[in-house]
């Protein structure tokens, strides 16, 4: 038995392959270790941002310093982005970008069986080691742009180290945000087939789960590309999730405001509504606003206006009811953003009824239309920071508005893998239906659906509660 350790960076849906990468080592008979002890160290990367980017590189640097015997594998969207400049990163070993990220699991096992042979799968895959020169790196790269492999075969989902898994039903991207450097990473969109999502569905549920995220990179999209006699849309995939099997909730993760169709709002008024007896869709939306300018859409080529945006969110409301929580991202700086523009979107942001927000300032990719944007007119950092203080402190007051309405309230919840200092003083951590932490009176077991009673906030922001009677 050999031994990994997988550490991931970015999204949920990055996040999701991590954990499939993980669920294929341990079906190999490979145990998950902490980094000093690990015999590969796998880095599942992100590059939405040049911080993220810093990120990456740092951990890589930190792990061969800790762990200098380990082999370093890097995969994700930075792999996929700039690999010859990782694999020349000491102590990297592999570098799996996205188009073969399939095939992750196995180029790690035979890293752990090193030295017996390559297998003969691996020797089909397209090597561009020769064309790094051996004083720059010895690390194998597998990376190119036709995203043949791009979707790992998924182990059975089951409740264990997440409670509350990710299901990637769809990957990639053919939006072409001018910020964004994703197509580029993550090829065009694909979706997982039908049957194969409710196959996973179903084991989760015969395997005693209770709530599951449907995740994506754009989540939306699911089926657009199947053939018209096929299920084709996201709202029919959940509408045949929720009637036909027995999981108990589900959860849905960032989809872009336009692909909030009639259907799918629909569906959150039948599931998860004020009519509904317990909500089996999640009363949580997370649309991503990056800006409420209109101008500045345009200029990020943006789908939707402000206006659209905001009739999405009342339509979400009217379905779901108050206790919906709404999530954003919101990007600041982007080039040429003029303080009236930035003005326009904190006062968007205001008028509508925001739970959370991720922000994050504008960071020029290569690649992107961007790039060339910013060295026309970038938006200096410091007037970035300064943009960035203004939205966390609305931020967090809309958190905290929000947060107080819950008060008073009954809601579902499912237990979460309590950390030990709270669960010392005698609770457990949970999450409730709408996405919204809870220190919980009392010790219960992980993935226990509950109903609680908030009574008010702890130190932390969390909700206070207590089981309801």
């Amino acid at each position: 038995m050999a031994s990994f350790h997988i550490e991931n960076f970015g999204c949920r849906a990055a996040r999701a392959d991590g954990e499939a990468i993980g669920a294929r080592l341990f079906s190999s008979g490979h145990c998950m270790q902490q980094i000093l002890e690990a015999e590969v160290v796998i880095v599942n990367t992100c590059t939405v941002t040049a911080e993220a980017d810093r990120q990456a590189r740092a951990f890589i640097r930190r792990t061969n310093r800790l762990n200098p015997a380990a082999k370093i594998v890097v995969t994700g969207c930075y792999a996929q982005r700039a690999p010859t400049e990782l694999a020349a990163m000491q102590g990297v070993a592999a570098v799996v970008g996205n188009s073969h990220k399939a095939l992750a699991p196995e180029i790690v096992v035979d890293l752990l069986r090193q030295p017996s042979p390559r297998t003969a799968a691996q020797d089909s895959l397209i090597s561009v080691q020769s064309l790094l020169a051996p004083q720059v790196s010895t690390a194998q790269i597998w990376a190119n742009d036709e995203f043949a492999h791009t979707f790992i075969e998924e182990a059975q989902l089951k409740p264990g180290t997440q409670t509350r898994p990710n299901l990637k039903i769809q990957e990639g991207c053919a939006n072409r945000c001018t910020f964004c450097v994703i197509p580029l990473t993550r090829g065009p969109s694909k979706s997982l087939p039908y049957a194969a999502v409710i196959r996973q569905v179903e084991g989760f549920v015969a395997a005693g789960g209770n709530e599951l995220v449907l995740s994506g990179i754009n989540l939306g999209r699911w089926g657009r590309e199947f053939d018209r006699s096929d299920r084709t849309s996201l709202a029919s995939l959940v509408r045949h999730i929720l009637t036909r099997t027995a999981l108990p909730r589900l959860r849905l993760s960032s989809i872009e405001p336009m692909d909030w169709d009639d259907e799918l709002i629909g569906l959150m008024a039948e599931f998860a509504g004020p009519e509904a007896d317990e909500p089996r869709l999640a009363r949580h939306a997370h649309l991503p606003l990056q800006s409420g300018s209109d101008a500045v859409l345009r200029r990020m080529h943006r789908r939707y206006r402000p206006w659209h945006y905001a009739a999405r969110v009342e339509a979400l409301v009217r379905a779901a009811g108050p206790c919906l929580t709404l999530g954003a991202d919101v990007m600041v700086g982007f080039p040429g953003e003029t303080d009236a523009e930035f003005e326009e979107t904190v006062a968007f942001i205001r008028a509508l009824p925001f739970g959370y927000l991720h922000l994050f300032p504008f960071s020029p990719r290569p690649g992107t239309r961007g790039w060339a944007l910013h060295a026309a007119a970038p938006v200096a950092s410091q007037i970035a920071e300064e943009r960035m203080n203004v939205l966390r402190a609305l931020a967090r007051e809309k958190t905290f508005a929000h947060r107080s309405r819950m008060i008073g309230r009954e809601l579902a919840a499912i237990t979460l893998h309590t950390p030990p200092a709270l669960a010392a003083r005698g609770k457990t951590e949970a999450l409730t239906d709408n996405f919204l932490p809870v220190e919980l009176e009392g010790t219960y077991a992980a993935n226990e659906l509950i109903r609680v009673n908030i009574t008010g906030l702890a130190s932390d922001g969390a909700l206070a509660a207590y089981p309801a009677a």
